[in-house]
């Protein structure tokens, strides 16, 4: 090579690479996690809040930019960590925030700190993972912009963000002493929706279209700005990105704005072929971009309206205002909200879900065949005589003192739950239409040791539960991966011709959470290259609690050096002691 192509090549590569770093930055974050009194729907109650907010403070990045949040846990008598929902933590599987999975919890008075990078644009949120500290508030919007000289592949001219979530009036200690209860207590549907964190209990701000309700106060009960009504405000004749993502704990959701068509464009942090609806469904762990167009009549307000669906709904909607400027936000528009969708139309829901696909020439293809197939069938189950689990291939999930990817990584198996290999698939002859013949269950690890770089394939199973003609809805999240969608089916999957017909490989949408309808299943396929301890689980939460849920381990030998904070806890913790007291000569 010429010694001058040699020097242009230096000089590009320096350049670019200064270029990149200039562009790329450290995105600092100190929070502290504590409980507050707060008003979510104008009742006060107690909450799980960050530097005293509730939700916690949005976290608005670019894409390549590293996120670094020093978490001091306030909480006086109880661990906490934080999963940051979406990012797929490439090469920082310990700062993926799932207590007994990925780290220890961060105990009272201590800090951890969160270092990882958000390596691609998208809507995401954050969240707690420990007990059940999600339902109890602990949780806020993580946006991530394109990279600088980037450019999303649709126009828009404003950004609205909505985080949904449900709220329950009982402590999430009286939700998890039922849910382990024999007799089983179970604490029912939640007292209301929120809209960024605000909401309605016992009032609507549509009365005049509800009949017998009491009409709520404009300005929240008593004026109190925790539940005051959310205003979105807009100019006439623009387009509008809308960024919605679930954080519920029970209900999966319906959203529409009245008298508007959304566009769908993003889902789950990947873009999507765009198609037009009226409203569109969004489950516990969804996140999606729809784009709306403020072309109605400019004299006008509108409903933003949350309703519940695939539960029977006990909880009344929730409401925001659309304010086109400069009409008065206190003008609640005359309308009746847009009405949510009969709770049990699952045709209309599989008539939207089977819309999303991969945007072309952006998803990439899924490979053509897979490695390995894991069928995983969701059941409820009994276990001890009368204690209520929910199963995946009658295994029952139980987490350990020692979190996996520690463990794991020091090749401590003594520290597992259990040493059984838990199954790839379950008895063909399982008549999912009915209660379970045996509803006796068992407890375990539920760890998929996954070869690196495999390309695996789950279907996941839906069934009756223990009652009759009932069979619940369960949106399953993938920690630490995308994952493509390939299809869906009712009734039991065989794995035969007809079923393969049913898949997709053309252009099936990448996402992170998949739900399963009733009665039905759904299969995913993604690769194993990302090394780490993954959960994935249903993001209900107090299905996740009753042990819905399993592990992927992949190629952990690959995983570098572990912090110490992360898995100083458990058995690590003595083996780490010992090391360093056999460095030291010395005796532990």
């Amino acid at each position: 090579m010429r010694l001058s192509s040699l020097l242009f090549l230096v000089c590009f590569f320096t350049v670019a690479m200064s270029q990149c770093a200039a562009a790329a930055k450290a995105r600092h974050f100190r929070w502290e996690v504590s409980n507050m009194f707060w008003s979510p729907d104008c009742e006060e109650k107690v909450v799980i809040g960050i530097n005293g907010q509730f939700p916690g403070p949005t976290i608005r990045a670019k894409a390549g930019d590293t996120i670094v949040v020093h978490l001091k846990n306030g909480l006086h008598t109880e661990g906490v960590v934080i999963h940051w929902h979406g990012i797929r933590q490439i090469g920082t599987p310990w700062a993926d925030g799932t207590a007994s999975i990925s780290q220890c919890a961060i105990n009272p008075e201590e800090t951890f700190t969160y270092r990882f990078v958000v390596d691609k644009p998208g809507t995401y949120f954050y969240h707690g993972h420990y007990g059940m500290q999600r339902a109890a508030g602990l949780y806020g919007s993580l946006i991530v912009d394109v990279a600088d000289g980037d450019e999303e592949p649709f126009k828009y001219d404003g950004e609205i963000n909505l985080l949904l979530s449900d709220w329950y009036h009982e402590s999430i200690y009286t939700q998890m002493v039922g849910l382990s209860s024999n007799p089983f207590r179970w604490i029912g549907e939640p007292q209301s929706l929120l809209i960024n964190g605000r909401g309605q209990f016992n009032c609507s701000l549509a009365a005049a279209h509800t009949p017998g309700a009491k009409q709520c106060a404009a300005a929240g009960a008593a004026g109190n700005r925790h539940c005051a009504p959310v205003i979105l405000p807009v100019l006439p004749n623009k387009t509008y990105r809308l960024r919605v993502a679930s954080t519920t704990s029970l209900a999966s959701l319906n959203l529409a704005v009245g008298n508007h068509k959304l566009t769908v464009v993003e889902a789950d942090g990947n873009y999507v072929e765009p198609f037009a609806v009226d409203d569109i469904d969004i489950y516990s762990g969804d996140s999606y971009s729809v784009l709306l167009t403020t072309d109605q009549d400019t004299s006008a307000n509108y409903w933003v309206s949350v309703g519940v669906r695939g539960r029977q709904p006990r909880t009344a909607p929730a409401l925001a205002v659309l304010n086109y400027r400069p009409k008065r936000a206190s003008r609640l528009p005359a309308a009746a909200p847009p009405a949510t969708p009969a709770w049990d139309d699952f045709a209309r829901s599989k008539a939207f879900t089977y819309r999303i696909l991969g945007r072309a020439g952006v998803t990439p293809p899924p490979p053509a065949t897979s490695d390995r197939r894991i069928e995983l069938l969701n059941t409820q189950n009994r276990m001890g005589g009368g204690h209520v689990k929910w199963s995946i291939n009658n295994v029952s999930m139980v987490l350990p003192a020692t979190p996996y990817l520690g463990s794991l990584k020091m090749g401590l198996r003594s520290a597992l739950p259990s040493a059984a290999r838990p199954s790839d698939t379950f008895g063909r002859g399982y008549d999912v239409t009915r209660p379970p013949a045996n509803p006796n269950t068992t407890v375990g690890d539920n760890v998929y040791v996954l070869a690196h770089n495999a390309t695996v394939d789950v279907v996941l199973q839906n069934a009756n539960a223990l009652a009759r003609n009932v069979s619940e809805v369960h949106p399953w999240h993938l920690h630490g991966h995308d994952f493509w969608v390939l299809g869906y089916g009712d009734g039991a999957f065989r794995g035969d011709a007809g079923d393969a017909a049913a898949l997709n490989l053309r252009n099936p949408p990448l996402r992170n959470t998949a739900v399963i309808f009733p009665y039905g299943w759904t299969a995913i396929r993604f690769v194993a290259d990302n090394p780490g301890v993954w959960a994935f689980h249903c993001h209900i939460e107090p299905h996740l609690h009753m042990g819905m849920g399993v592990i992927f381990a992949e190629a952990v030998d690959r995983v570098s050096e572990l912090p110490k904070a992360a898995v100083s806890c458990g058995a690590t913790a003595t083996a780490l002691m010992a090391g360093a007291g056999a460095r030291a000569g010395g005796h532990v």
